[in-house]
């Protein structure tokens, strides 16, 4: 009889298995790019989490953590793996694990207590809405370190006063069906203007709006970072809320929360009473631009601007959404696409990660940094709230003049300007 592991039983880690180490994923994986560490790769990593799992590693190796702790969780490594290794699902559960055994980071365990707190949330986004209409921290971007950069992220979320109060004739048909609109927390929080935009360019596009009360963050920043537990609650009570709606769809415009919603059927597959419920979720959610894109969208007015789109990492490799945001693009007249390189990698937002891995964040952002600037585009456009905030704060403190919207809002300008 074969004596059990000191470190206890092996763990099951399902899709580990097709992993065949070939390497198509070392392109693709941030962190390999910028530390060249096999290690920091996703085959390097899958490596570990086969240890942890089968027992021959601990999970108080600190070695480990640290190369599991430097994963962007960006995905890009599914697009590129031509074995289907579901490499977010594996990191998730790994990381579910491990915070079973050790506490996260302070200021992790901070943010992911106050997001799943509604009323702490609403005081949280308040006050930096107070503190953004200060201009303090555009005064206090510049300071080295992390609250130098978060007070940039703040800065970088300002919007005209013609932005925030637009508004046009967008009551359409409603023949397109039922959509209720997932509020988000950073997103009402900071990006308001873009909620309202993504509401009126839903209607101009022949859907009609219904509310969905009582829904919650959905609980993508705590699945990634291992708390799954409060990932399911936030899950479930988003699931019920949508459900009274009645929504045929449900329309997410920021990347993160829309792959977590897509995948709650495999967040609660162990949950009988949820499982059959959260596939039927799942099935209805579509990121904003899906649905524009499937009506057309309507055309509006020009808007004589060069923007270079980049792709955020949970809408093309989370979601494998990549044409429907530059159809949106290309339907507003006189607006130029420039191409931009490496659009398809990660910025370093990563959610809370430019806030726990500042250093590495910032070794991933400064090539997108430079490939914006050579793009020559005047706006980027991007539809997530952290990339948004991300790379937005970059440019800030480099002094440039580019600015991050999101697709909807370009296209409601357009609208706007229809004769």
């Amino acid at each position: 009889m074969t004596a059990p592991s000191p470190r206890g039983p092996a763990l099951p880690l399902p899709g580990s298995e097709n992993c065949v180490h070939c390497g198509f994923c070392l392109q693709a994986c941030p962190t390999y790019l910028a530390l060249d560490d096999e290690n920091d790769s996703p085959r390097g990593r899958i490596v570990l989490m086969k240890g942890l799992a089968d027992g021959t590693l601990s999970f108080d190796d600190a070695d480990a953590q640290l190369h599991l702790d430097r994963c962007l969780g960006c995905r890009a490594c599914e697009t590129a793996c031509p074995s289907g290794v579901p490499y977010g699902q594996l990191l998730e559960l790994t990381r579910e694990r491990a915070a079973e055994r050790r506490a996260l980071p302070a200021v992790a365990r901070l943010i992911l207590f106050v997001f799943s707190r509604p009323r702490l949330l609403a005081v949280a986004m308040w006050k930096a809405r107070l503190i953004r209409a200060s201009r303090i921290p555009a005064l206090l971007a510049q300071l080295p370190g992390r609250v130098g950069f978060a007070m940039a992220m703040v800065a970088s979320t300002r919007r005209s006063g013609e932005e925030r109060s637009r508004s046009y004739d967008h009551r359409g048909t409603g023949a397109r069906g039922k959509v209720a609109t997932l509020d988000g927390c950073v997103m009402e929080g900071l990006f308001a203007p873009a909620n309202r935009a993504t509401e009126r360019t839903l209607e101009a596009n022949d859907y009609s709006l219904v509310r969905a009360p009582a829904q919650r963050c959905c609980g993508a920043l705590h699945a990634h970072a291992g708390d799954a537990a409060t990932a399911r609650d936030l899950a479930r009570a988003n699931i019920a809320a949508f459900e009274r709606s009645g929504a045929e769809f449900i329309a997410v415009n920021s990347a993160g929360c829309g792959a977590a919603m897509k995948e709650y059927a495999h967040l609660l597959s162990a949950d009988d009473a949820w499982r059959d419920r959260a596939r039927a979720f799942s099935a209805k959610v579509r990121d904003v631009s899906e649905l524009l894109a499937a009506a057309g969208p309507a055309a509006g007015g020009a808007v004589p601007v060069r923007v270079a789109y980049d792709a955020p990492c949970h809408l093309l490799h989370g979601q494998r959404v990549a044409s429907p945001p530059l159809a949106v693009l290309d339907a507003i007249p006189g607006l130029e696409r420039a191409p931009l390189v490496d659009s398809d990698q990660c910025c370093g937002s990563a959610g809370i990660y430019n806030l726990v891995e500042p250093e590495i964040s910032d070794l991933v952002l400064r090539p997108k940094l430079a490939n914006i600037a050579a793009s020559g585009a005047s706006i980027v456009a991007t539809g997530n709230p952290g990339c948004l905030m991300q790379m937005g704060a970059g440019l800030l403190r480099a002094g440039s003049k580019t600015q991050l919207r999101h697709p909807v809002e370009l296209l409601d300008a357009s609208y706007a300007r229809r004769s």
